[in-house]
């Protein structure tokens, strides 16, 4: 009798099948949603919808190769159909029609400054050149725009259940931490997550504007994935510090992107050096040319070298970015150069 296959080995083979770009698997990442063997022919239903045509294909490559494996296993059919009620597998997302342009600012890990990044960007980019411009804060479980922009507003529903974003400072903004009371965590499972990013992306009144920053969480993750499904994003910007351990998973984020088929539009260096206010010294604290380099090393644009100064956490605990409270600063000055790179590049006027 030739040895049985069950829906289980076929499962954990598949936890095997890494997403291309990201860390995690495509069960965990909720990819698969059926799973039947009969009489040695095993079938599979996939979900999914992705910017970049080669990854259906990568993928059923390579579940193919794992399961071909499995005793007991004669024959393999895989279908890929389509996330829910989104566009054919194969098509890529569109923005949505009132946007010209969305950049998500993202990092590879934790403690870079990204958030402080994504608003200060978000800002220059509405002051150098854009009609309007939005930030919306993907950060599920630690939202914290809210605060560096100064105001915990809830924001008003249409009639058509649609969220109208806050304005602040001139910026179209929403975050998870509109919809929170004050300290309470977003407890949340991967699938709500998800429905929310979705929401905030499709599902919020923007109108019509010319850039949307994203702020994404760290990392390479089902928010990262999710966004790449949900909308086209005209660019990311990947957000280091000068050290290699930093660099090391702004690498990662870069390989991310290129694996969904994202441009990056270039490398911003963040905390690069600290400048003392008593004796105007350069102190590299980080290290110095780290992100310049890695920019060079991998042939994308090097948005330029955003300082650590007191002023920008300053700044930020009071709500008002240091582009807009001290716009002579260095730091600021370094943000509308990196504001006006990133424009020129989308050719917004």
């Amino acid at each position: 009798m030739p040895e049985s296959v069950t829906t289980e080995a076929v499962r954990q083979e598949l936890r095997q099948v890494k997403y291309p770009g990201f860390s995690r698997d495509i069960v965990s990442f909720g990819l698969v949603k059926e799973v039947s063997v009969q009489n040695g022919t095993v079938s599979l239903r996939l979900e999914m919808t992705t910017a970049d045509p080669q990854v259906p294909a990568q993928i059923e490559q390579r579940v193919r190769e794992r399961l071909s494996g499995l005793p007991g296993v004669a024959r393999v059919e895989v279908a890929i159909v389509p996330s829910g009620s989104q566009p054919a597998a194969r098509t890529r997302p569109a923005a949505p029609s009132s946007i010209r342009h969305i950049v998500a600012v993202a990092s590879g890990k934790g403690g870079v400054g990204k958030s402080t990044v994504a608003v200060n960007l978000a800002i220059a980019l509405q002051k150098e050149g854009t009609k309007a411009a939005g930030l919306c804060d993907c950060d599920i479980y630690g939202p914290s725009i809210p605060l560096m922009l100064g105001t915990q507003e809830s924001p008003q529903v249409t009639s058509e259940q649609r969220l109208v974003p806050i304005e602040r400072f001139g910026l179209r903004v929403m975050s998870m931490g509109f919809l929170l009371e004050s300290n309470q965590p977003a407890v949340l499972r991967g699938p709500l997550v998800t429905r929310y990013t979705q929401e905030f992306l499709r599902n919020v009144e923007w109108g019509d504007l010319d850039v949307l920053v994203l702020d994404l969480p760290p990392g390479t993750g089902d928010i990262q994935l999710t966004i790449v499904q949900t909308v086209r994003l005209s660019g990311a910007v990947v957000v280091t510090t000068p050290q290699e351990v930093a660099l090391i998973d702004a690498r990662k984020a870069v390989g991310m992107f290129g694996k969904v088929n994202v441009p990056l539009l270039g490398l911003l260096e963040n905390m690069s050096y600290f400048l003392c206010p008593n004796d105007q010294n350069r102190y590299d604290i980080f290290g110095a040319g780290g992100g310049r380099r890695e920019a060079e090393r991998i042939g994308v644009p090097f948005l330029g070298e955003i300082p650590l100064e007191i002023a920008i956490r300053e700044s930020g605990d009071l709500g008002v970015p240091i582009v807009l409270a001290e716009p002579d600063r260095p730091s600021s000055r370094a943000f509308r150069d990196a504001a006006k790179k990133i424009l020129d590049t989308l050719s917004v006027s």
